[in-house]
Parts: C-alpha cells; sequence; structure tokens
C-alpha cells in the first residue's frame, strides 16, 4: 500500500517509523516544517515528501482536532477515490461528524482512528518505532463504513505491533475517553497547583511522579479536546468532586469506619482493573 501521514508530529512521526520498521508500504510524509520533513527523511521514516494527496491508500491525518477537520474539508476532492483517511484525534464525533459527508461525497472512506499511546513531550524528535507495542488501537467508524474497510485497518494496526484494536462507536469512545485519559490530565494538572507544590523537593517519590505525569501537557493540543468533548468530561469532573467531598466529609466527621470503607472500594476497583 501506499501511506500519506500529514502531519509529523510524536504520533504521525511514531507511526512512520513503525511502518517502515515492519510493513513493506511506501510511506510519504506531508508537514509544513520543512526542517522536520527533512528530520524524517534523514531517519528514513518516510520516503519522500509529497504535495500529491492522490497517491495513497490510506491518507493518516495527524494534526490538532481544528486543524485536522479544516485540512480534510479543503482538500477533499484530492485525496484518492476510493481510498481511506483516517485521523489520530482523542476525540471521535466531532471529527467525524465534521468530515464524514463531504468525503462520502468525494468518494472517500473516512474512519476515525484513536492510536491509544503517548508521551509528555511533542514533535517528531521525541518519536519511537516501537511507542505502540503494546498499545491499544481504537477504530470508531460511521455506521456507513463497511466491515471489509475496518478489517483491512484492523490487519494493518496489528502488522505495526499494536496488541489490541477495539472497535467501538465514536459516541462510546468519547464518553470513555473522557474517564481513561481526559480526566486525569484535568486532575493532574489541577493537583499540581496546590501551593504546597512549591514545598514538595524532598518530600515527594513515586506517587507525586505517578499523579503529575500527566500535568505536563500540550495545551494547544488538549484545550480543544476537552471543549469539542465537554459534556462527558464535565460528567467526569462533576463525578470525582463528588467522590472526593465524601473522603472529605468522612475526615471532618471523623467517621474512621466510613472512611476506611470507601478506601476499600477503590482498592477492591483498582484490583479487578485490566487495562488491555
Amino acid at each position: 500500500m501506499i501511506i500519506t501521514v500529514v502531519g509529523l508530529g510524536l504520533i504521525g512521526g511514531s507511526l512512520c517509523k513503525a511502518i517502515k520498521k515492519h510493513t513493506n508500504h511506501m510511506v510519504y510524509g506531508v508537514d509544513i516544517n520543512k526542517e522536520t520533513v527533512e528530520m524524517a527523511l534523514s531517519q528514513n521514516a518516510i520516503d519522500a515528501e509529497t504535495d500529491d494527496l492522490g497517491l495513497a491508500d490510506i491518507t493518516i491525518v495527524s494534526l490538532y482536532p481544528i486543524t485536522t477537520i479544516d485540512f480534510i474539508k479543503e482538500n477533499a476532492s484530492k485525496f484518492k477515490k476510493g481510498s481511506i483517511v483516517i485521523d489520530t484525534c482523542g476525540i471521535k464525533k466531532s471529527i467525524i461528524d465534521a468530515v464524514q459527508d463531504i468525503l462520502e461525497e468525494n468518494n472517500v472512506t473516512f474512519i476515525g482512528v484513536h492510536p491509544m499511546a503517548g508521551r509528555e513531550f511533542s514533535g517528531f524528535e521525541y518519536s519511537l518505532d516501537n511507542l505502540f507495542d503494546d498499545a491499544s488501537f481504537i477504530i470508531a467508524p460511521h455506521e456507513s463504513v463497511s466491515r471489509t474497510k475496518i478489517n483491512l485497518l484492523e490487519d494493518f494496526a496489528y502488522s505495526i505491533h499494536f496488541k489490541k484494536v477495539v472497535i467501538t462507536t465514536p459516541e462510546e469512545h468519547d464518553n470513555i475517553i473522557a474517564f481513561t485519559s481526559q480526566l486525569a490530565h484535568i486532575v493532574s494538572n489541577a493537583y499540581i497547583k496546590s501551593p504546597t507544590h512549591q514545598k514538595q523537593l524532598g518530600f515527594s517519590a513515586g506517587s507525586f511522579q505517578d499523579l503529575t505525569r500527566v500535568a505536563k501537557l500540550n495545551e494547544t493540543m488538549w484545550t480543544p479536546l476537552f471543549m469539542l468533548n465537554k459534556e462527558p468530561l464535565c460528567f467526569e469532573i462533576d463525578f470525582i468532586i463528588d467522590r472526593l467531598k465524601e473522603y472529605r466529609n468522612a475526615m471532618m466527621n471523623d467517621d474512621y469506619d466510613r472512611l476506611k470503607e470507601l478506601l476499600r472500594d477503590g482498592r477492591i476497583l483498582k484490583e479487578n482493573t485490566k487495562t488491555l
């Protein structure tokens, strides 16, 4: 196959490297930063740069959400007829609602995709050919997408060493990702704002590092992700606020048994949690 990756940042660059490492597919790269393109070429992450979107059997658009929508709309007539266009954004319904019809009119299939992997850093220089090893690859297609094309993407994901493929609806993806990813970033980012943070040096260890890791986020990327998924995310924020109040109230009321019960319930849930 011929695959074009638009946006050679952390995810796009890592996809290029994984494709080149594990398959024989031809990979073209597109990025507005020419230094990034040169870096990708020098590391053999792409075979060539291109400005012809009509070459690819699969086009992977790996840009920020609003930029993804704008790019696809502006170039809808330029993609290869009968080809597949996918995105890598952390939300699905808003993207699909925006681009589904215009691509369908141009005989191009759009499929929402979310590679469940990342780092605290952004940019091609941090991309890895093994970033997706043992990760989950979520496919959230519009109901009109054929099973044949979903199967093609599923095979593609396994070929570049994703461990698991999850097929879901765009709505379910966004509801669950609000809990598993977006809420964690909000909580971490808020937690580190405590005035006690200024005194933590020498007092912090694994717990602090675990809880603050994703506080170091790219606000330019995450702000539109949160805003485009605000209803599920606000539900999760309200829910955790209510749970935190339960712990606080138990302590304020000197209710030892209630606090122990809350802690026990959380421990049991964690012990029974599977991640893949």
